[in-house]
């Protein structure tokens, strides 16, 4: 396909296509790779640390320390990211930083900060939750239809 839209080219955009490829950047995809894995990894790792913390201090269990385990972690990329840390981290390690949960704060935090000149509500709490929004409504969505199957499968279906 891609040699097709080559060939239907005229001369002078064929010699830009090849201009253009010869001083394309090179991305280090290898490097990138590397470092997203160490840094989400690491960011995981964090996280293991807090919930073992919440077990050993607050007497939680391995089936309760879930809820606060991502609220401290969501907690703490959102400080990061009020402090400018997040995105420095971000920059380095592209979608390490952006996957765990900690984007997930980074992504409110951010567009809060960028629309705080607008004002309290028009600016932060409206677009507070633009892509954060999608990700609460699906979330919720998903944790109903779980529960429904559930409810289904043991309390109509025997299988309790």
């Amino acid at each position: 396909m891609a040699n097709e839209k080559r060939k239907n080219l005229t001369p002078v955009q064929q010699e830009y296509h090849l201009f253009e490829k010869e001083r394309e950047t090179k991305r280090p995809v290898l490097k990138n790779c590397i470092r997203a894995f160490w840094v989400g990894g690491l960011i995981c790792a964090i996280g293991q640390a807090i919930s073992y913390f919440y077990i050993y201090f607050f007497d939680f269990t391995e089936q309760t320390v879930g809820n606060p385990t991502v609220a401290t972690m969501v907690f703490i990329s959102m400080v990061f990211t009020g402090l400018g840390v997040y995105d420095r981290i971000a920059q380095f390690a592209g979608a390490g930083s952006a996957v765990p949960v900690t984007g997930f704060g980074n992504a409110v935090i951010s567009a809060a900060i960028e629309h705080r000149t607008e004002g309290f509500v028009l600016g932060v709490g409206s677009n507070m939750f633009k892509l954060a929004g999608s990700v609460i409504l699906f979330g919720t969505f998903a944790a109903f239809v779980v529960a429904l199957i559930k409810t289904i499968l043991i309390q109509w279906g025997g299988l309790g």
